[in-house]
């Protein structure tokens, strides 16, 4: 299948509907951008005793900023920040940025503490970012999510997708697990206990969305992005 008609087709499509729940790419308008920060941002945020809400707002300024940053310097097949919305989204209301229920980044990454899990890979995807509204957990919103990253490896020609997990969050690894990702390496025992640190899993998975002609697919230097992997 040539390669513009896939890049064309996930950047204005759907990737995946399923379990009432449909995934595409982020829309570039500030709305829509200012709704995946705040979704993440409340993902992510460690309350604080003092000035919680203060420090919400600059944690989630910096969510943004990272956000644009990567859009602006990322090919669109290089970098992709994708939402969940309702599969019954039928009208602009429920296509506006408050249907929006669900966020994930996927990154094309080469690092050698992953490679070296790949066989006769020299990138893969990095799946990070993963967050969804408090409103709409345990409602399978995750795992659509992650069918859509399994969807852009297929589309941007890719054998692996890797993540890390927090080596205690067991309910996050259940639900890679039935993903497909498996546990192959983690942190370090030194690095945690040093830096006090909590300890992560490397988990791998093999492409099952489909088979692509990959030799068509150009690979291109990677720029650096920041790293949110958290699950809810």
């Amino acid at each position: 299948m040539d390669r513009k008609f896939l890049v064309s087709k996930e950047q204005f499509g759907y990737l995946v509907s399923e379990f009432g729940w449909k995934v595409r790419r982020l829309v570039e308008e500030e709305d829509e951008m200012r709704r995946v920060t705040q979704v993440q941002a409340e993902a992510f945020h460690v309350p604080v005793v003092l000035f919680n809400d203060l420090f919400f707002e600059f944690f989630k300024a910096e969510v943004f900023s990272g956000l644009v940053y990567k859009l602006r310097n990322s090919p669109p097949d290089r970098y992709a920040c994708l939402v969940a919305v309702p599969a019954d989204a039928l009208n602009t209301k429920l296509e506006s940025p408050q249907g929006l229920v669900g966020v994930a980044d996927v990154t094309v990454l080469r690092d050698e503490v992953v490679l070296r899990h790949l066989e006769g890979a020299g990138e893969y995807l990095y799946v990070s970012g993963i967050a969804v509204s408090k409103d709409f957990r345990r409602r399978k919103v995750a795992s659509v999510l992650l069918k859509a990253c399994d969807m852009l490896s297929l589309l941007w020609g890719f054998d692996y997708l890797s993540l890390w997990a927090y080596e205690d969050d067991f309910a996050a690894q259940k639900l890679y697990t039935n993903a497909g990702y498996r546990v192959v390496s983690g942190d370090s025992p030194w690095i945690t206990s040093w830096i006090g640190r909590k300890r992560r899993v490397l988990m791998i998975k093999r492409s099952t969305s489909g088979t692509s002609d990959k030799s068509s697919y150009k690979k291109f230097p990677c720029p650096i992005h920041l790293n949110l992997n958290h699950i809810q």
